[in-house]
């Protein structure tokens, strides 16, 4: 997995606790990384249904409150419903562990990858929040 699952959580929680600071230049230098990024990851939430942007205008805003957005949303936005974890394409048919490694590792990372799904749909953009608010010290803005 890539860093822009993290990217998206930090930019959902950007424009949900300082609305009025959402361009994508602000965010950007809150994530420290470059515009474009911020404006890629912001179209892939804004295709799946989780923010709202105008064509022109800076900002954007969540469709829904922080506390019915899942870290599992955010996970499929960003990532589809890849998994993960990915198998090597070739082992050799003919080697013993290559004509079986597929088959054993499939089961496994089948269940860590429900386990971790699990995980994710339990915690909502609004339980980042409080954390976020708990470690700062202070009181966020939020739309819980």
């Amino acid at each position: 997995m890539n860093s822009q699952y993290a990217v998206a959580v930090h930019v959902l929680s950007l424009i949900s606790s300082y609305p009025e600071h959402a361009s994508s230049a602000e965010i950007a230098a809150s994530v420290g990384t470059n515009p474009v990024v911020i404006r890629n990851v912001t179209g892939l939430l804004r295709r799946a249904g989780l923010l709202s942007t105008q064509r022109g205008v800076a900002g954007a805003a969540l469709t829904r409150p922080a506390a019915q957005i899942t870290l599992l949303d955010v996970y499929r936005a960003v990532n589809g419903q890849d998994s993960v974890f990915r198998l090597h394409e070739h082992p050799h048919p003919r080697c013993p562990v290559g004509a079986n490694i597929q088959a054993t590792l499939e089961q496994r990372f089948g269940e860590a990858q429900a386990a971790m799904e699990r995980e994710l749909a339990r915690t909502t953009l609004a339980d980042v929040l409080s954390d976020l608010a708990a470690r700062a010290g202070c009181f966020f803005l939020t739309s819980m």
